[in-house]
């Protein structure tokens, strides 16, 4: 039975992919692509990569969607045997509070542990609910027996530990998905039907349009690289950031006019307006002020391509994330869209 693309984003969510440590389900990715005939390419960075030529070979499209997700390092193990964190990715300590995790070992193995204030007994400290959430205050407590360092060690666990937190994917009857890592494994499942369909149907795309898997977006170079030299449109797929002050919802696409690394493209983001009016596709413009895209990434290495960025509204960005299938549904509704059109 072939996976609808909420069943990709439920598939994507459980496997652990904290940036650094992205092997695992970028590897599950290229299997599956192999599987319906596609050549993939992993560059040194680890991010994968998938052509699909199209008729004109010309003029190229890129476009992207990342699969590393936010997470943490083991910082150092405390003379109890807990461990202090290092947080990989641009989120706040209290959004991991309470969260169950996996702490990777170099050698393979793997523990279960909770994420936890140091002060959580409110039988024990008076500043409980005051106490600062920061690396002093936050510690993982491991699921093993352990009560001091030495037994922390012996079960393999050191510096550099990758930790992963447990997405608690959860589909309602409402037609809501929440989860962490929405951003960005929404994005990619959408990529991921499309392709799917592409050979299904044996579809053929006006443009040959390479589609990059990400694996580095949430440290700032994640699609920054590999761009053809006949690249003209790069279309970074990502999450859309909701909040005061945003036009962005669950419901539609949101389309990026501006983030903090400056305005996108104005024609090309005419273009995916366009296309949503003409298909009847519900979308939303929007700011988002503390953001940054693959798409950022590639202009700040120097690509001359026109750029834009598109997803689904997702709430509570870097925290317990939520959003719905019909937001889902038009982004990959305008992807699709921009995908068999001619470039202009």
């Amino acid at each position: 039975m072939e996976k609808t693309t909420i069943k990709w984003v439920e598939t994507l969510t459980t496997i652990p992919s904290p940036t650094g440590n992205t092997y695992e389900i970028i590897n599950y990715i290229k299997k599956y692509l192999e599987t319906l005939g596609y050549e993939t390419k992993v560059n040194h960075k680890g991010s994968l990569i998938v052509t699909v030529k199209g008729t004109n070979h010309e003029q190229h499209r890129f476009v992207t969607a990342h699969v590393d997700t936010l997470g943490a390092m083991v910082r150092g193990i405390k003379p109890d045997g807990r461990l202090k964190l290092d947080l990989v990715g641009g989120f706040k300590y209290n959004a991991i509070e309470g969260e169950y995790c996996q702490i990777q070992t170099t050698h393979g193995k793997t523990y279960s542990g909770t994420i936890l204030m140091h002060q959580t007994s409110v039988h024990v400290y008076k500043d409980a609910g005051t106490a600062e959430r920061n690396q002093e205050n936050m510690e993982v407590r491991i699921d093993e027996k352990v009560r001091s360092k030495e037994e922390t060690e012996k079960l393999g666990i050191q510096v550099g530990d990758f930790v992963s937190f447990d997405p608690r994917t959860e589909i309602t009857k409402a037609g809501f998905i929440k989860s962490r890592h929405l951003d960005d494994k929404v994005s990619v499942a959408i990529l991921l039907q499309l392709l799917t369909k592409l050979k299904k149907e044996q579809l053929s795309l006006p443009h040959t349009t390479h589609f990059f898997i990400s694996n580095n977006e949430e440290i700032g170079y994640g699609g920054n690289s590999n761009i053809n030299d006949k690249v003209v449109e790069y279309l970074a797929v990502d999450m859309g950031a909701m909040g005061d002050d945003q036009q962005t919802d669950e419901y539609s696409v949101s389309i990026c006019v501006k983030d903090g690394s400056g305005p996108y493209h104005y024609e090309l983001r005419k273009q995916l307006t366009e296309l949503c009016e003409a298909n009847q596709i519900p979308y939303q413009l929007d700011i988002y002020p503390y953001y940054g895209s693959d798409a950022s990434a590639a202009m700040r290495a120097g690509a001359d391509v026109k750029h834009a960025l598109i997803g689904a509204g997702i709430d509570s960005s870097h925290a317990y994330e939520r959003t719905h299938e019909e937001s889902i549904v038009a982004t990959e509704q305008l992807v699709e869209a921009y995908l068999f059109t001619k470039i202009i």
